[in-house]
């Protein structure tokens, strides 16, 4: 019986030291998301071929017909990712562009770039955590490169 009470008493006790813990750990509100007048502008041939490429045949569908998502699309293009090259700088400490898989889900014939082409980088291609709550840069260098590939969060 004493067993009994004091299983009970304990597991009162951790509910209430778990309850009271979650509670002061609630979540801040998200920012806003400032997507700027560019946003506004249409499509350029470039940001379709690269919506087209990995989207395949469910572009139309999923992006072009989606106000909101093709939103979304045109801000991480346009003023989300930033393609730097840092010569004679030690950037071994950056997660490598390998490391991140390819977002294949609708066209199974992407590759990853052979060559490198900071003018031509579909970032699109790469299931990047685009929509993160977190409010840091994401930073990848570009294998055997000195360049970095850089992700602002959505929420500034």
């Amino acid at each position: 019986m004493k067993i009994k009470l004091l299983y009970t008493f304990a597991f009162l006790f951790a509910f209430s030291i778990y309850n009271v813990t979650g509670q002061s750990q609630k979540k801040q509100p998200l920012k806003v998301i400032n997507y700027g007048e560019n946003i506004n502008a249409p499509l350029t041939e470039k940001e379709l071929s690269f919506i087209k490429e990995v989207y395949a045949d469910k572009a139309e569908e999923y992006v072009l017909n989606r106000p909101q998502r093709l939103k979304d699309i045109k801000h991480i293009l346009r003023n989300r990712i930033y393609i730097n090259e840092h010569k004679n700088k030690d950037l071994s400490h950056f997660k490598l562009l390998s490391s991140v898989p390819l977002f294949n889900d609708y066209n199974k014939e992407l590759k990853k770039e052979v060559f490198f082409n900071a003018n031509d980088f579909n970032v699109l291609k790469y299931s990047f955590d685009f929509y993160s709550r977190n409010e840091n840069i994401l930073t990848y260098r570009v294998d055997n490169t000195n360049y970095l590939v850089n992700i602002k969060p959505q929420h500034q």
